[in-house]
């Protein structure tokens, strides 16, 4: 079920000449940006260093969730969500996509009054989230009464969706691909091709496309292709694991989190499950040179973050990563097709443990297998989907900060639509580019 650099290559295509577009990352974001692309009536290439989804594309919990977004994200958000269903019908139900509601639980008053405060911006753009007491979660949820944690309540959108991540973006590929996309994994793209503060190309290792617009949507590893050619965001990378169980008996078929745990009933008969308060960063050079930037948001989610010393060779902000390359040299994304960091076994422990505590008839969950992914954020939770003001031609979607698989389909869209110069029926301006160095206060999104 995991993608990794062992998952045969799927799609070869050779290098053309010339393209309108090439899109660099073949991940949920590059996927539907090419598909809606290619729809506009323009050529377009997707190369993919590694896998089609071979990273976190992959990797996430496998969320369609409105609930609990940034005001700015939401209405892109539920666009997102249509675009799923109707995605999903298009690949005859092959991306796994289910409306089965999303649950946000709360373990005090204190956080129920928190996670109400959400309402009136769902009402705002009529989501159908509402309040759940404790007696109507029991209509939604099964928990034991010997259950050591128990719940005060919680917030509920119906119409919250999940969908399988590994077989989605795949399937949406292979539809974008029988619609005229090429697409060419196992193939890094070395540089842009620069003439006069103009794109006219990309230098990947198998050689050279003509092409005057680029869309970079490498997640984690965007920022390091970027600063190899002067452009810098304050992007970094947190790991994220994530264990999947046997069959189970049913406890809801919504996907739900508490401040601890995260649950997702998967198409299988088990669960999905991943910490909710844990996550690490591995310390790198970028840690420090965006410090500044992060400064605030660290402190803020300062509980949730565990430190590491980065030890992942040839990762993003590995220490010894090569920095800087020229067109004919072997790059970082040559050296690690697929990024597949090992997931924390410990926290896959408390998974089990936090698990059982909430569900005691059913126990210690046991778990067929766990995997990790390393997530790109940015330091308002919020992503870069703008073009670069200083090299035309030059578009850049990135730091989806967890929130990219479900949100994809609408940001694909308006890639498309920013390739085609088009004004977006969605306000923009929080995914600006130059919101990090325009003076702009940072204004911090919520981090679920």
């Amino acid at each position: 079920m995991m993608i990794t650099l062992n998952t045969p290559v799927a799609f070869n295509d050779p290098l053309p000449d010339e393209v309108d577009v090439v899109v660099i990352g073949g991940g949920v974001i590059g996927i539907f940006s090419a598909l809606n692309i290619v729809r506009s009536g323009l050529s377009v290439m997707v190369i993919e260093k590694g896998r089609i989804a071979g990273e976190q594309s992959s990797r996430n919990w496998g969320w369609i969730r409105q609930h609990g977004r940034d005001a700015a994200e939401l209405p892109i958000m539920m666009e997102a969500s249509l675009l799923w269903e109707a995605f999903d019908k298009e690949v005859k139900g092959r991306t796994g996509f289910k409306r089965v509601g999303v649950m946000y639980l709360s373990q005090t008053e204190a956080a129920q009054a928190q996670r109400e405060a959400w309402l009136s911006i769902a009402a705002a753009h009529g989501v159908d989230t509402v309040a759940l007491s404790s007696t109507q979660l029991k209509q939604h949820i099964q928990q034991d009464p010997r259950a050591k944690n128990t719940w005060v309540g919680a917030t509920y959108t119906a119409s919250d969706a999940c969908a399988e991540p590994w077989q989605a973006v795949p399937a949406v590929a292979e539809l974008a691909h029988s619609e005229g996309v090429l697409i060419r994994e196992n193939c890094a793209v070395r540089t842009l091709d620069i003439e006069a503060g103009q794109i006219v190309g990309v230098i990947t290792e198998a050689g050279r496309i003509r092409t005057s617009q680029v869309v970079v949507a490498g997640g984690a590893w965007s920022s390091l292709f970027l600063r190899r050619h002067g452009i810098n965001i304050p992007q970094l990378s947190v790991r994220a694991s994530v264990a999947r169980t046997a069959p189970l008996q049913s406890i809801t078929t919504a996907s739900f989190a508490d401040k601890k745990l995260a649950v997702r009933r998967r198409n299988d008969g088990g669960y999905t499950l991943a910490l909710t308060d844990s996550h690490d960063h591995f310390i790198g050079p970028d840690s420090f040179r965006l410090l500044p930037k992060w400064l605030r948001t660290g402190l803020q989610n300062y509980h949730e973050i565990r430190p590491w010393i980065n030890e992942i060779a040839n990762s993003p902000d590995a220490w010894r990563v090569q920095r800087h390359w020229s067109a004919d040299e072997i790059t970082p994304f040559e050296l690690t097709r697929v990024l597949d960091p090992a997931p924390a076994k410990g926290k896959v422990k408390v998974m089990q443990q936090r698990f059982a505590e909430r569900f005691p008839q059913i126990g210690i969950p046991p778990i067929l297998d766990a995997w990790a992914g390393m997530i790109d954020a940015m330091p308002d939770i919020v992503p870069i989907v703008d073009r670069v003001p200083d090299l035309e031609g030059l578009i850049v979607a990135t730091g989806m900060s967890g929130h990219g698989f479900g949100i994809g389909p609408a940001f694909g869209r308006i890639v498309s639509q920013i390739v085609n110069k088009q004004e977006s029926q969605h306000d923009l301006s929080r995914f600006r580019f130059s919101r990090f160095s325009d003076g702009s206060q940072l204004e911090i999104g919520p981090n679920v």
